[in-house]
């Protein structure tokens, strides 16, 4: 059984990741899209989540929220500060006729959901679209994403590997039993390891300073993600969000930390470089 599901996993890595890398280096509507797909399915994973602990979520003015909030990052079409009024005076106002166990519940997952994910997606098309000013420097948005993307994958690696080698201290054992501080210790050395090394190869219109504190802010808050994700199924009582990707889970455990270090490293980018 572990064989088949490592087998899996590599062949949906093996199909994708090429796609990705390609979407990710070409941007606009096509990145765009491959965001929606994440964001909604995420959302309704999330729903699901909520649903075991009695909770109902608003499903489909969720998704609909979690639609405009993305799209919004690519078109602009209105401030978030106007966008988030409207939202939350529309499931304020429907679940008035919803009936639905606690509607405190109701309307706190939901928000939850609308923010966590909405938000933190529309974070990953405003990075990519970071440089569309100009367009000799559009690609460089997509060069951030994919040196995000290896970062994380590299310390999620480390993190598990020397982990089970030499972890002895628990960091959360309430979320995570088997995760330790020397494998998060080491995860952390290696996103920034890795920001460097991109900083070389791949992104060098950005300063040393800057690869290191992204490196830094993927190597803390990309593990963060993956500990509040846990803390979200844990307390939901499953293993993974779903079997949308076979031997990976769902949706929402594949792109857990690429969600939570997308607006950090959109706010590092905006106020700091």
């Amino acid at each position: 059984m572990g064989e088949y599901k490592t087998g899996t996993r590599t062949i949906i890595a093996v199909i994708f990741l090429p796609l990705l890398i390609l979407i990710c280096y070409y941007g606009r509507i096509p990145f765009l899209l491959i965001v929606l797909i994440i964001g909604l399915f995420s959302y309704y994973e999330f729903t699901t989540l909520a649903n075991k602990k009695k909770s109902n979520p608003n499903l489909i003015l969720g998704l609909i929220s979690v639609f405009i909030i993305i799209s919004n990052a690519y078109f602009k079409f209105v401030g978030y500060f106007h966008l988030l009024i409207i939202i939350t005076a529309a499931l304020s106002l429907v679940e008035l006729f919803r009936n639905k166990n606690s509607a405190i519940s109701n309307l706190g997952s939901t928000f939850l959901g609308i923010l966590y994910i909405g938000l933190f997606s529309a974070a990953l098309v405003s990075i990519r679209e970071f440089y569309s000013g100009s367009p000799l420097l559009y690609n460089e948005g997509g060069y951030i994403i994919l040196s995000m993307l290896a970062s994380i994958w590299i310390c999620d690696t480390a993190a598990f590997f020397i982990g089970i080698a030499f972890g002895k201290h628990k960091i959360f054992p309430r979320v995570s039993p088997k995760k330790s501080w020397e494998g998060s210790i080491a995860g952390f050395i290696f996103a920034v390891l890795t920001m460097i090394a991109a900083r070389e190869i791949l992104i060098d219109f950005i300063s040393m300073r800057d690869a290191v504190f992204m490196g830094g802010l993927i190597g803390i808050f990309g593990q963060a993600g993956d500990f509040v994700e846990s803390l979200f199924k844990r307390d939901a009582g499953v293993k993974d969000s779903s079997n949308l990707l076979p031997g990976h889970g769902g949706m929402f455990d594949r792109f857990d930390s690429l969600l939570m270090t997308a607006p950090i490293t959109y706010l590092y980018l905006l106020f700091f470089t």
